[in-house]
């Protein structure tokens, strides 16, 4: 993968997600090629789980005085 996997945004992860599911259902890739696209596709995952998981934690609640709670 030529991008820095760490700028990705979540929407740009989930599109290379995409374009690695293809290519792996693709019956003229190689057993090697198939084992890369793999990996990258795993670390991608992993990638995308984290960012959810940050923004998860930074949701914010509004209670009825207008006042910001972050968990």
């Amino acid at each position: 993968m030529s991008e820095n996997k760490e700028n990705m945004t979540l929407d740009e992860a989930f599109g290379k997600l995409d374009e690695i599911v293809e290519a792996l259902e693709d019956r003229e890739i190689t057993l090697e090629d198939s084992f890369k696209k793999y990996q990258q596709g795993m670390e991608l995952v992993k990638q995308c789980s984290e960012a959810i998981d940050a923004v998860e934690k930074k949701v914010l609640i509004l209670n009825e005085d207008g006042e910001t709670y972050e968990f």
